[in-house]
């Protein structure tokens, strides 16, 4: 079975909130940010949550929310051995084209500065459009449907 995004329910919230966690408390330490799981919690019930899968394996989830400019990527974490093979390039292109199908013009993320997947990122079709003190914003423009 090809790669697939499936909704997220909340019995994998505690999946979703875990691998986060794992993946982005190095970022937080190095900024001296603190990590809260309550703000995790809250934003799980007013974004979309999408489960990466291959057939039955989980293999990460992403998080978005959208204005009417942009599609936005809040999370997007894979599970350790399963990045370096091309499934975060996949999530990004089908998140494109679900940008272009809501009609947005933009898909938008905001990276730590040190994160090496900013170059995936920009391999990507994002530029940089943006930076405070510890994060890039990016952003890509979309094609809308039929261009």
């Amino acid at each position: 079975m090809p790669l697939q995004l499936v909704p997220a329910t909340d019995q994998q919230r505690t999946f979703a909130r875990d691998l986060t966690r794992r993946a982005m408390l190095p970022y937080y330490q190095q900024f001296d940010l603190l990590w809260i799981e309550q703000a995790f919690d809250e934003a799980w019930g007013w974004r979309e949550q999408w489960l990466v899968v291959d057939g039955d394996a989980l293999l990460g989830f992403c998080s978005l929310s959208q204005d009417r400019q942009a599609l936005y990527i809040r999370e997007l974490h894979l599970l350790p051995e399963h990045r370096g093979r091309g499934v975060g390039s996949w999530v990004l292109e089908v998140l494109a084209d679900w940008a272009a199908q809501r009609r947005l013009p933009l898909l938008r993320l905001m990276v730590f500065s040190s994160n090496p997947a900013r170059q995936l990122y920009l391999r990507r079709g994002f530029t940089e459009v943006g930076t405070d003190e510890c994060f890039i914003r990016m952003q890509r423009c979309v094609a809308g449907p039929g261009d």
